[in-house]
C-alpha cells in the first residue's frame, strides 16, 4: 500500500497556502533563515544525494488495533510503538485526549489525568498479587531518614526547596484518600449487613 503523504512525514517540501513573500508581509522575521548563508546547516541538507533507500516513502507497519493519533497528522507515523497498548479506562481517556490539538493545555492535562489514572490501576491491581506496592519503600520515604535526605536540603540553595513541602501531599495523599474510600466502603457494607 503506497501513499503520497502531504505531512511532515516526508522529507520533500510541501506545498505551502502562501508564498513566502506573502508569510514575510504577514509575520514579522518570517523567513530568516531562507537564504542557505544564514544557516549553518546548509551544506548538509540536500536533497539530490543518493540515499541507498529502496522506496521514497517506507512501507507502513500494520495496524493490529487502533492507534491514538494527533489531528494534525494525516496518518500515523510509518512506524510506531507498539510497547504499551492502550487499555482499560486510563486507553479511553487517552483516546479522548487526541480529540484535541497537540498545541492545546487539554490535550496534555488529559494526557496526564489518564497516566494518574492508569498509576492508581496499577497499585489497585498490585493488591491481587503476591507482592502489594509497599508506599513507604518504593517512594523513598525511608531514604529521606537515613540517607541524609533532610541534611541535603538544609543550609543549601536547591531549587526543589520550594516544593519540598507540598512532596508529601503529593506522594501520600493518594493512598490516604484511597484509604479513606476503603473505609468508607467497608463501613456501609457493615452497616449493609447488619440491617
Amino acid at each position: 500500500m503506497t501513499e503520497t503523504p502531504s505531512t511532515p512525514y516526508v522529507a520533500a517540501a510541501s506545498n505551502r497556502k502562501y508564498s513566502n513573500e506573502e508569510l514575510r508581509a504577514r509575520i514579522p522575521g518570517w523567513g530568516a533563515d531562507l537564504d542557505p548563508r544564514n544557516r549553518p546547516s546548509v551544506p548538509k541538507e540536500r536533497m539530490d544525494l543518493e540515499t541507498g533507500a529502496r522506496w521514497t516513502f517506507p512501507d507502513r507497519q500494520p495496524e493490529k488495533q487502533p492507534r491514538e493519533r494527533s489531528i494534525e497528522h494525516q496518518f500515523v507515523t510509518p512506524v510506531f510503538g507498539t510497547s504499551a497498548p492502550l487499555k482499560g479506562v486510563s486507553g479511553a481517556i487517552r483516546r479522548y485526549a487526541y480529540r484535541y490539538s497537540e498545541a492545546r493545555a487539554a490535550h496534555w492535562l488529559i494526557l496526564i489525568a489518564a497516566d494518574r489514572v492508569d498509576a492508581g490501576g496499577s497499585h489497585l491491581r498490585s493488591f491481587f498479587t503476591q507482592h502489594p506496592d509497599n508506599p513507604l519503600t518504593e517512594t523513598g520515604v525511608v531514604s529521606e531518614f537515613t540517607r541524609h535526605g533532610i541534611s541535603s536540603r538544609v543550609g543549601k540553595e536547591r531549587a526543589d526547596l520550594k516544593e519540598q513541602a507540598l512532596a508529601p501531599v503529593f506522594v501520600a495523599g493518594p493512598w490516604i484518600l484511597a484509604g479513606g474510600a476503603a473505609f468508607v466502603v467497608v463501613r456501609r457494607l457493615l452497616r449493609a449487613v447488619r440491617h
